[in-house]
This record gives structure tokens, sequence and C-alpha cells, in this order.
């Protein structure tokens, strides 16, 4: 019987920590894996800019399994790699923040997606559980203010999301896998049987067109999923139910923050203004602070990531925002940002085979062949990443799951 040859639509790092899962599985050769990636620069959306900010049991009830399935390999990934060196693994601590100058801390709400409403906070999803003393050195304190902690002890970390999907490249690569970069996907082949054989792409640097084998298939390209889904199987009457939720960054440098400080543990703030704005607040190892909290569902999803438009009014209040809080004016800009989210109406992610929903084209089932989609994720896409990845190719090589997603479906 022949080797599946498994093809993986999308380099973020859902796709990422999926190829690197399934290349570590013994019947899959390494070679067999092909990441195909149309945007001209790696991780310059989602992955690349996220903040990194990890919890164990924020998410839905429909993700909890998962979610504790992905903070512990995030762990033992880290413990086993290096990843504080690497990719800037840490403990981090929850802190909702109320100031005496219009900022407030963050209560909590019946369900850990409601903060995907334009400028809602991820730290609506728990409730305080103790007054938090001095907190983080680098965030400016005032007369009248109080810091309370959220989440946990133990289930909260902090990364470098960027460094660790250069981490899962460079390891997949490695082992053999194939990278396709940049290609688009344009179409899928039929064998005799009408069943799923091969995958046609196109190398937009060279304008080459090639086909390569692919049996099992993989659409795990974030807010983009929908739109690769229906230009490959175009007499399907699925429609993937997935959006965008853009969401502007910064990256800033502070001397309140520094090696001295990050042996105490990285910080994860979550406050709120008077008019509802949201800031996030995440200090990492290696000196970096990022801010996000500035998010719009009506910005429109670019063709290719590379194309997006940072509007430099929101990265203004952002740095108005990290120059409030952490108490410096001309904060030294590492980066700014903007990455699209993708989100779903009922708020958790789509981990599914979606054989039956391909119009006119069959796969050859088991583990043979299949088509699958991993998207969705949200706010959470870094957090479940190494969990979906687990899952996901456990699911394509036709084996039990690690954690129950049954409830995440179409």
């Amino acid at each position: 019987m022949a080797t599946p040859q498994t093809s993986i639509l999308g380099t973020g790092i859902i796709g990422l920590s999926t190829a690197y899962f399934l290349s570590a599985a013994p019947t899959t050769p390494p070679s067999s894996i092909h990441l195909i990636e149309p945007s001209p620069i790696l991780f310059a959306s989602a992955s690349g800019f996220a903040g990194g900010f990890l919890a164990s049991n924020w998410v839905a009830s429909e993700c909890e399994e998962l979610g504790k399935l992905s903070f512990r390999l995030h762990k033992e990934l880290a413990e086993k790699e290096g990843g504080m060196g690497a990719w800037g693994y840490e403990r981090s601590r929850g802190v909702s923040y109320s100031a005496g100058r219009g900022w407030k801390g963050k209560g909590k709400n019946e369900r850990g997606e409601d903060w995907l409403k334009q400028e809602g906070s991820r730290g609506d999803v728990v409730g305080v559980s103790e007054v938090f003393g001095d907190g983080p050195a680098w965030l400016e304190r005032s007369d009248g203010d109080s810091m309370e902690v959220i989440g946990e002890e133990g289930t909260l970390a902090q990364i470098d999301p960027l460094r660790l999907c250069k981490f899962l490249l460079q390891a997949c690569l490695s082992r053999g896998v194939q990278l396709h970069h940049p290609a688009r996907a344009l179409s899928v082949g039929k064998d005799m049987h009408d069943e799923l054989s091969s995958i046609r792409i196109l190398n937009t640097s060279t304008n080459a067109v090639s086909e390569i084998p692919c049996t099992r298939l993989l659409i795990s390209a974030g807010a983009w999923s929908p739109q690769v889904f229906s230009t490959l199987f175009p007499n399907s009457n699925l429609k993937l139910a997935i959006s965008s939720l853009a969401g502007h960054s910064l990256v800033v440098r502070s001397p309140r923050w520094g090696k001295e400080q990050e042996g105490k543990g990285c910080h994860a703030v979550f406050t709120t203004d008077e008019a509802g704005y949201s800031p996030e607040i995440f200090s990492r190892i290696g000196g970096e602070i990022y801010i996000a909290g500035l998010n719009s569902v009506s910005l429109p999803l670019p063709e290719l990531a590379t194309e997006s438009r940072i509007d430099e009014s929101s990265i203004a209040k952002l740095k108005m925002t990290a120059e409030r809080l952490l108490g410096e004016e001309d904060l030294e800009v590492v980066r700014k940002g903007l990455c699209f989210r993708p989100v779903t109406k009922r708020g958790t992610l789509i981990l599914a085979r979606i054989d039956e929903r391909l119009g006119s084209v069959g796969t050859r089932g088991t583990r043979e062949g299949g088509v699958f989609i991993a998207a969705g994720h949200g706010p959470w896409g870094i957090a479940l990443s190494l969990g979906t990845g687990k899952v996901m190719s456990e699911m394509i090589e036709g084996k039990e799951t690690s954690a129950d997603v049954r409830k995440l479906g179409l």
C-alpha cells in the first residue's frame, strides 16, 4: 500500500504544530508531509503578531480538555527543548488592574468568547482569586489603585509566538518535511475512483505550476480558510462559518523590565477604561512588553497577510496606553503589528474531518486519505496550538485523540 501523502495548507502555528506531531508518527514519513504557504513572508499575521499568552483553563467548556492538553504540551516542549531561551517560555501571573486615573479591573462574564466583541478582553473570563501586592515592577502605580490576581497559580504562561513558530518550522524541516513557499493551492486532482490524489500549486515567485501527490489534506489557513476551501472544492455546499477579527498590537521596551525582573516571572495585566477600551499588556522574556486590545470585526481581510495596512491612529492609541500604564514617555517601540484572527459565530474553533462535504471529490477514508479543517481559534490560537496539532495529527492518522474534541466539529 502506498504511503499517504499529506498537504497542510497554511504554515502558521496550527499547521506547523500539526506537521510537528505528524512527522513524529512512526507510520508517516516526514518527507510525505508538505507545508504550503502563499504569503511571501512567513508568520505575517496572527502567528507572528499574537500576544503569546497561555492559559490552561480560560477557554470555553467545549475546549476544556484541549486547553489542558495544550498547556501541558507547551510546558513539556519548553522543558525538552530549552523553551525559555528559544522562545521565551516562562510562567506568568494574571492581574486585574484598577487605577485611580480612569482604568478599572475586569469582572467575570458567563462565556469565555464574550471578549470577541469589539474591544472586549480575555480578562473577563475568570474571577478574582486574591488581592495582589506590589505587582509587576514595570506597571505604574498611583494613589487609589488596586490589583487583584486572576487565574490559578501554575495555569498561566507566556511565550513569544514568532520565535516558537520559527522553532517548529526548523524542527519540521530538519526531519524532512517539505516546505512550498510562497505557493498558492489552485485545485485538487482525483484518481480513477474520483478520490483525492493530488494538489496543484502555483509558485508565486516564479509563476511555475506543479502538482504534488496528496491523499490527506488539512486546511489550517486561519481567517483565510473559507476562501481556500471554496477554491479547492467549488462544488461543495459547505460554507465555513469563519470570519476575521483584526487586532493591532505594539511591542515596546521599558527600563523597568529586564533580566533582573524576569527571574520573578512574567505578568499579564487586564484593565479597561470608562469608554470600554480594554488593553491587554503582557511582559515577555527578553525585555519586551506587548500591548493590544484594539480589535475590529469590520476591517476587511486582505488577500495576503502581507497586504494588511496598519492604522497609525490605532498604534498611537496603544503607545499612549503603554506610556500611561508604564509611566514613561518616549518608550522604545520594537514592533508594530496588525493580525487577523479567525473567529466563528459560535465562539469556538472547528476541528473536523469533512470527507462527506466535498461535493464531487471523494477520499480514500481511514488513515489513507481525508480532508480536515483546523481553524477558528480566535484569541486562543497560540494557547491551543500544540494541543490542536497533537489532536489533528491523531485525527489524520485515524487514531483516538488525546482530548475530546467532539463538540468542535461542524
